[in-house]
């Protein structure tokens, strides 16, 4: 899609014509956590006022039920975001959610809409060059939350704290005009069995895949963006906007991109290639 063919920006658009729009076919987000301080709900609708799109998809973990039980919090920002998430409905972008984990409660309402917005269990994307891709959450495949969802609650209680602990250090930081730094994603990058567990999830969701016949999937869950093979299956994670901020992109020609929203710029390389899965049809 050529520059001069974008649609006009809306009403809520940034005035600041320096700040250009993102045109794509397909965004892929998830892991938003809106109900938590962690949530980073102003560079979300920074992205969604700026990209334009034929469909986009929430992978799951929109809204976090688990900690809006525990207590209320809900800002005008992130009614912002899902007020701007309707209004991209009612436009004619095509949305499409995937409940997860922490929005569970959504799965009682698979096969509706609301607002414009379907509810699915999962979901298989065709891209515009023909390659199949499954959509889900992915947290089906975190033996930690089908063999003991009371470890996973205390695992959110514990990541909650240390975002909160993170969130002290960057204000220091910030103070001694150093950049943003995550002490989870550090940890999850650094510790042992937290690099295992990221392993262990991305080969049992690409393995699912691949029982399936597709040739490849999208998921979330992990906050985590990543696109590499694994045993033969695209696998694409579109990480979160607490920590990361990325999203996953289709361009007009099926070409697919992590998208570093902090940083403007692709966060990982694209496969340019992707062979068939096996019994792809």
């Amino acid at each position: 899609m050529r520059r001069d063919d974008l649609p006009a920006p809306s009403d809520d658009a940034e005035a600041d014509p320096a700040q250009q729009a993102l045109a794509v076919r397909t965004v892929w987000i998830s892991d938003l956590h809106l109900g938590t301080p962690g949530c980073q709900a102003e560079a979300l609708l920074d992205f969604l006022r700026r990209v334009h799109c034929d469909t986009l998809y929430l992978v799951g973990d929109i809204i976090d039920g688990w900690q809006l039980k525990r207590h209320w919090y809900w800002p005008q920002a992130h009614n912002d975001v899902v007020q701007k998430l309707l209004r991209k409905a009612r436009k004619g972008t095509r949305v499409i959610f995937v409940p997860g984990n922490h929005d569970e409660f959504a799965r009682k309402y698979l096969g509706h809409s609301f607002g414009g917005v379907e509810v699915v269990d999962d979901f298989v994307h065709e891209t515009a060059d023909g390659r199949k891709l499954w959509v889900t959450h992915g947290d089906h495949f975190d033996g930690v939350i089908q063999c003991a969802k009371w470890l996973a609650y205390v695992g959110d209680w514990a990541y909650e704290l240390t975002l909160r602990i993170s969130g002290h250090l960057n204000s220091l930081r910030a103070r001694l005009g150093l950049p943003y730094w995550s002490l989870s994603r550090y940890l999850k990058l650094k510790v042992k069995r937290a690099v295992s567990y990221v392993g262990d999830f991305e080969s049992a969701v690409a393995r699912e895949a691949r029982s399936r016949g597709v040739h490849g999937v999208v998921c979330g869950h992990i906050h985590h963006a990543e696109m590499r093979m694994v045993d033969g299956v695209l696998y694409c994670n579109d990480g979160d906007w607490v920590e990361s901020l990325t999203a996953l992109v289709e361009h007009a020609d099926g070409r697919l991109e992590i998208i570093a929203w902090a940083q403007h710029q692709v966060a990982a390389p694209v496969p340019q290639a992707v062979p068939a899965a096996e019994g792809a049809t």
